[in-house]
Parts: C-alpha cells; structure tokens; sequence
C-alpha cells in the first residue's frame, strides 16, 4: 500500500503564503470599497436630504423639513451644517427647548464661532430673555466667522439693536449703536440707518449728530433732512430744527410729518419773546398775545371740563388759575414800565403753568397753545 507523505505547511514554497496575504488584502481593499461606497452613499442621501429640508422651509413648510432634516442627520450624525440647521428650524417653530438643546451642544464644541452664538441670541431674543440675548448676541459679533466676517458681525449688532428697540431697552440700544458708529466708517446709507436707530432709542443728540454726517456727504438727503429737524425738535432746538425742516419740505412737499413740525417750530419762534434780537416793544407784544391766549386756554378747558371758573372759593385747581389770571391782567400796563424789568418773565412763568396745569387737565394743546407748552420746557435753547 503506497503512503502519501504530507509535508508541514511550514515546508510548502512561500508562494503559498503570499498568495494567501494577496487575497486576503484583496478581501479588506474590496470589504473598504464597499464601505467607503456605502459612505459616500450615505452622505449623498443626508445631503439631498438636507437641501430638501431647506428648500420645504423656505416654501414655508416647516414639518416636512424637519423630518428631512433628522434623516440628513441620521445618515451624518456628526455634521456640524445639518445640526445647526435643524437647531435652527426647531427654534423657528416654537420648539425651543429642543433647539435650545442642540444649540448648546454645539456651543460647548465651539463656543467662538459666529453662526452657533447667533442662532442663541436669536433663540432669547424669541423667549425675550434680554440678558441671555445680550451676551450671545455680543458673542457672535465678537466671535469667528469665514468669510465676510466684517459685515456678518455688523449685522449681528444691528439684530441685537432692533431687539432691544422693540424691548423699549433703550439704553442698551444706544450702548450698542454708540459702538456701531465708532467702530467703523459708515456709508451713507449706514449711517442714515444708525441715526434713525439713535431716534428710535431716543438719544436724540446722537441722531442728529449722525443725520449731520449723513448730510455732510449728501447735502440734498432729504430723509437725513427730516430726520435732523426731528431730532432737533426734540431737543427743544427749534431754530436748527425750522433750519432742517423748512429744506426737507422744500425737497419734499408732501411730508406732512416735517410740515407739522415746521410750522411748529416757527410758531414757537414767533411767540418766543426771549428770543434773539427781538426789541422790547415786540418783546412785550409776544407777552401780552401769550397771555390772552393761556387765558383762552384756561376758558376752553374749564368748559370742555364742565368746570365753573367763578367759584366763590377759587383755591385750588383751575378756577384758582383764572383767580390769578385776573388778577394779573391789569398789571400787564407795567411792561414798559422801567421799574417792572422782572415783569415779562413773571408773567411768561404764570403763562408756562396755565399751558402745563390745562394739559394735565384736558390733555395735549394745539397751534399756539402747543407752541407755548414747549417753549416752557426751554425756554433757553429754543434759538439754538
């Protein structure tokens, strides 16, 4: 019987072996294809997926992207887009506590880049929480961008300025737009912006200045026109603000808003006895007209009040003031008196508190009242 002998494997030719490393690295180069395939498939899908998801938001069908934008992350669990995308679109549809979730992680991985602190600030500017907008807010603006970085920064403060003007938080708006405007050179049509922010936060000084650099470019700007005589207005400037006024008007004629306060302001100027070169005859002119009026003033408010100014017991109130009117009309033949150099302001002091006391009264004066109701707020700087 003939015995076959069978050599140990560690005796066959090395051929043997290498053919073995050969198909094994075949295998795991075929098994890393198919993976990487697989891969790139995935991420395919997870990137249709998410434009998907995009284009249903912006069509304004919001449930459907977010089930596409889950799928885009189930295929990509880790991209940085799909998970601040959907952050987002979860805030934009009430679901806040979610967003806010998803939101935070990414912050905590990279808590300096720009978009992650924005999409917060916008989440508390929706919950209206002011502080926590703040701070992520100013963290985008100070934070990391790409490209663009300068104006995507801009406009995050800007954001945060139109928040906090709807939050009436005027000061902080202005702590941010004093910023704004020193940080950079403005264009103008920026700068137009900013001052008319200023206006809105009530830092009428800063809007003037800034609608006065506006000006300084483009001196026909008729909304930086208008918007200069508003600001002047409020600061009681009434001869800067008719200056303003009477050429935004004269570009524009159907602002009525700039009207109104043209006319306003010079109506102001007109009974303003303490104004500039203005002698002592019209001084006294402007007194007495002043002082008729207050007195008709006083009778309209009574009777719209049903008020009796000739109580026998005129004490308190406006029959008190009509007591003193009275009384104070027959001395009204010492203005020219030399003695009597205190007398004009007496009797414009007695004026400014009938306009003040009838306004508490029977609200808000017209024309003339009005004039001299904002004269007596002051009465100095109304020829600036």
């Amino acid at each position: 019987m003939n015995h076959v002998i069978l050599e140990p494997i560690t005796r066959r030719p090395p051929v043997v072996i290498a053919g073995l490393v050969v198909i094994a690295v075949l295998a795991f180069l075929a098994v890393n294809r198919l993976v990487h395939r697989f891969q790139e498939q995935e991420k395919a899908w997870a990137r249709q997926l998410f434009e998907s998801g995009q284009a249903d938001l912006r069509a304004g069908k919001p449930e459907k992207a977010l089930e596409e934008l889950r799928a885009a992350l189930t295929y990509s669990r880790d991209n940085f887009q799909y998970q601040l995308a959907l952050a987002r679109a979860l805030r934009d549809t009430g679901r806040t506590e979610e967003s806010e979730a998803y939101l935070i992680n990414l912050w905590e991985h990279l808590p300096q880049d720009g978009a992650v602190n924005l999409a917060l600030g916008r989440l508390y500017a929706r919950e209206q929480s002011l502080d926590k907008a703040i701070q992520y807010y100013h963290n985008a603006v100070y934070g990391v961008w790409g490209a663009d970085a300068d104006t995507r920064r801009r406009d995050a403060r800007l954001e945060l300025i139109e928040f906090l003007l709807r939050e009436h938080a005027f000061p902080q708006a202005q702590a941010d737009l004093i910023t704004l405007a020193a940080s950079e050179p403005l264009s103008p049509e920026l700068q137009l912006q900013v001052a008319r922010l200023f206006a809105q936060a009530q830092d009428n000084e800063h809007a003037l200045a800034q609608f006065r650099e506006v000006l300084n470019q483009d001196h026909g700007n008729t909304a930086a026109l208008a918007g200069a005589g508003d600001a002047a207005f409020r600061l009681g400037r009434y001869r800067t603000a008719e200056g303003y006024l009477q050429n935004a008007v004269k570009a524009d004629p159907e602002d009525a808003q700039a009207k109104h306060l043209l006319e306003t302001s010079s109506l102001i100027l007109q009974a303003d006895p303490f104004g500039r070169r203005v002698s002592s005859a019209e001084r006294n002119r402007r007194v007495r007209r002043a002082f008729e009026q207050a007195g008709k003033r006083l009778e309209s408010c009574a009777s719209a009040k049903g008020i009796d100014l000739n109580s026998p017991s005129p004490s308190t109130g406006l029959p008190s003031l009509k007591a003193r009117w009275n009384a104070m009309k027959p001395r009204l033949g010492e203005l020219n008196a030399p003695s009597a150099a205190d007398m004009p302001d007496a009797v414009m002091d007695f004026v400014f508190e009938i306009e003040q006391q009838t306004k508490i009264a029977c609200g808000p004066p017209a024309e003339l009242d009005q004039a001299l109701l904002l004269l007596s707020q002051d009465r100095a700087g109304a020829e600036q």
